[in-house]
């Protein structure tokens, strides 16, 4: 027997000892009504340190949003029985009852990396209705999150490479805020987790393995882990920069800006399956001229970063200008570096 096939008998059984008895409580899942605590849902075994039940399994993304610099621990949940379907390009099919969880957090100074100031913890809750998003703010205590339907703004610290500290007003979105980055025909979705964006090697309690495989093997997927192409690693400065800027643009721009978002008016298009240049933004006049547009002519101008509108909303930190328009407080220079290259390289 294969090494593939030995490793999804095992996990398999594992599966089957750890779903007699499940701590989920799928009725707050599934209720109109939301649970005051996070602990309420069931979700982890130890909520501080954010261990979660066995049913309940961690994921990472090979190129995530970016997020004022804030670290995510992200968890599924996908009810006992049932699986996710592969969808090609597209986030997959999750089944009625599941649940992607997001936990954002930032490390403390001279600490390890377990010692964390944990801000607030995002749910895709996918009831009989379609996909609902909620939030829980953690409390100074940082033992339980609690229910925010209006937002909140957070004052908090992160720290750069040579723990430096930077203060930052950490926002926390409101209810319909979620709706601006997560509609799709006018339709809730999620955005991470594409079988594209999770074919990597993951380290787990029990050791190293490719996620979709471990998707596999735990039943909550039945798609061969093998078939997916995986999307560059923005970070990786060995994979091809236009691979890694479109990867960068696709996970941070594109569930707005693509035909079927809630920026398909403006014709700019950042998606990774776009393939039309002035779609992309090359030598593509804004729809709607304004201040935004810095009094440039083009989103993206070949050769010439600063004369292009796209790098310029990107730098911009005022509410009328700076892109993404939700999600972040502060520029992400990483991403700023990148774009910059790419566009410089552009003929």
């Amino acid at each position: 027997m294969t090494e593939r096939f030995i490793s999804k008998i095992f996990i398999c059984f594992l599966c089957l000892s750890f779903n007699v008895y499940s701590s989920v409580n799928e009725e707050a899942i599934l209720s109109d009504n939301y649970p005051s605590k996070l602990s309420e849902y069931g979700f982890f075994s130890n909520q501080a340190k954010q261990i979660p039940e066995a049913e309940i399994l961690p994921y990472s993304l090979i190129t995530p949003l970016f997020s004022d610099y804030a670290d995510k621990n992200r968890f599924v949940y996908v009810p006992q029985g049932q699986t996710a379907e592969y969808q090609n390009n597209e986030v997959f099919k999750f089944p009625i009852g599941s649940v992607l969880i997001k936990t954002f957090s930032y490390k403390k100074i001279n600490s390890n990396d377990s010692q964390r100031t944990l801000i607030e913890t995002r749910l895709l809750l996918n009831k009989k209705s379609g996909w609902d998003a909620v939030t829980y703010v953690w409390n100074k205590d940082q033992d339980e999150a609690y229910l925010s339907i209006a937002g909140k703004t957070v004052l908090t610290e992160y720290f750069d490479d040579s723990d430096t500290p930077i203060n930052i007003r950490y926002r926390v979105p409101n209810k319909n805020q979620c709706k601006e980055c997560h509609l799709k025909n006018d339709t809730l979705v999620p955005i991470g987790p594409k079988p594209r964006n999770l074919n990597r090697i993951v380290h787990y309690s029990d050791g190293p393995m490719n996620q979709l495989l471990k998707w596999e093997v735990m039943n909550l997927t039945a798609k061969n882990h093998e078939e997916i192409t995986s999307v560059a690693d923005f970070t990786n400065a060995n994979e091809s920069l236009d691979k890694r800027a479109r990867a960068y643009l696709d996970i941070n721009c594109g569930h707005c800006h693509s035909k079927t978002g809630s920026a398909n008016t403006t014709g700019l298009y950042l998606n990774l399956n776009e393939t039309n240049k002035k779609s992309i933004g090359i030598f593509k006049p804004p729809v709607a001229a304004g201040r935004a547009t810095g009094t440039f002519k083009y989103s993206i101008v070949p050769g010439h970063p600063d004369q292009s509108i796209l790098l310029y909303r990107m730098i911009s930190g005022e509410p009328d200008i700076m892109m993404p328009e939700s999600g972040r407080a502060i520029a992400h220079q990483e991403g700023i570096d990148l774009i910059r290259e790419w566009i410089t390289a552009m003929e």
